[in-house]
């Protein structure tokens, strides 16, 4: 099977095996404030992400390229849609570009669609400093993702079965190209462990990729004779990585992980995110609907945004680290017998 093949089939078994809602957002409260002293055109969006300035707190994951024509067509309009609603946007891993180079075009015309946006490149921790620069390169990429994915590697028929290495490789990325780093997982969850060893890296930011979305062992389980359905049920929910990474690092958290809402984006960031990124929420939008319909939708997201942050009382995405938050259910449990004293969450206290 060739990547282009294989790049399609993940696409479609990501819409067929759906988002599972297994997140933990469900069993995070924010605290009722009744006197908020805020308006609404007083909150404002823009999110830091170490040297990265963006205009709003959420963006475009990577999702795809390298498929040929039909993953460019996603891509171009993915990047419409970040365009005009103001939303970074990141590619799919690029190393089918880097092999194949017929499908660099895939990939570049993100940057020709949107050629004052953020983009984010991707590439896997098995990448080599000059893959790096040229993934770089390819798009004028503002930042690089370096993901992780030992779970899908593991499932994947053909997937890598080799992980050693990969801290020192993420580190000689981050200190020998121009633009900062990104260590992402895909779909399984950081801990606090893997947080905080990539903490005293030279990276700029975790994304967390945390389980509940879409499931990419069940995407290459179907690809299997034989599955390997004990990584199904595998990963750290979303929310509980957010906190377990927040508490472990220095570094920016990013939150990504089957987040479907404004009410998912806000409790991110409440726990600890900086910005948030959706990716299988927004493709089955855009198959669904179409482009000028999930423009739209982006749009109105980013009022409710606006709309929760005033009921809280905040004006900038950083006061949220600080507002009451009550955890229960597995969420309280697990932060529990880890030692991150989820109680502190509920006794917050936030100075409008």
């Amino acid at each position: 099977m060739t990547r282009a093949q294989r790049k399609q089939d993940h696409i479609n078994y990501a819409l067929s095996t759906g988002q599972q809602r297994r997140t933990g957002f469900d069993e995070v409260a924010f605290v009722h404030q009744s006197l908020p002293n805020i308006a609404v055109d007083e909150v404002h969006l823009q999110a830091e992400i170490g040297e990265l300035n963006w205009s709003s707190p959420i963006f475009i994951n990577a999702m795809t390229g390298g498929g040929g024509e039909s993953t460019s067509k996603i891509n171009e309009e993915l990047t419409i849609l970040a365009r005009e609603t103001g939303l970074a946007i990141a590619v799919g891993s690029q190393m089918s570009a880097l092999k194949d180079p017929s499908e660099r075009k895939t990939y570049e015309i993100v940057r020709q669609h949107n050629p004052n946006g953020i983009v984010l490149g991707n590439l896997g921790s098995e990448a080599t400093v000059q893959q790096a620069k040229d993934a770089v390169e390819m798009i004028s990429a503002n930042a690089l993702q370096i993901h992780l994915n030992v779970i899908q590697e593991l499932t994947m028929p053909e997937g890598d079965r080799d992980f050693r290495g990969a801290m020192d490789r993420i580190q000689e990325i981050a200190e020998s190209i121009p633009v900062p780093v990104i260590v992402k997982e895909t779909g399984f969850g950081i801990s606090k462990e893997t947080a905080e060893s990539l903490s005293h890296s030279n990276i700029s930011a975790i994304d967390v990729g945390g389980f509940g979305g879409t499931n990419f062992s069940k995407i290459e389980n179907q690809r299997r004779k034989r599955m390997l359905e004990f990584f199904d049920d595998w990963g750290i929910p979303t929310a509980i990585s957010i906190a377990e990474s927040h508490k472990a690092s220095i570094k920016p958290i990013l939150a990504s992980g089957g987040i479907q809402n404004s009410l998912d984006i806000v409790k991110s960031l409440g726990l600890g995110a900086s910005a948030v990124g959706m990716a299988g929420i927004i493709l089955k939008q855009l198959l669904d609907s179409g482009l000028e319909d999930t423009i739209e939708e982006v749009n109105q997201i980013h009022t409710d945004i606006k709309f929760l942050m005033s009921a809280l009382g905040c004006r900038r995405l950083e006061n949220l680290h600080s507002v009451p938050l009550v955890l229960s259910g597995d969420v309280f449990h697990w932060l529990d017998v880890r030692g991150l004293n989820p109680e502190s969450y509920s006794n917050r206290t936030f100075n409008k």
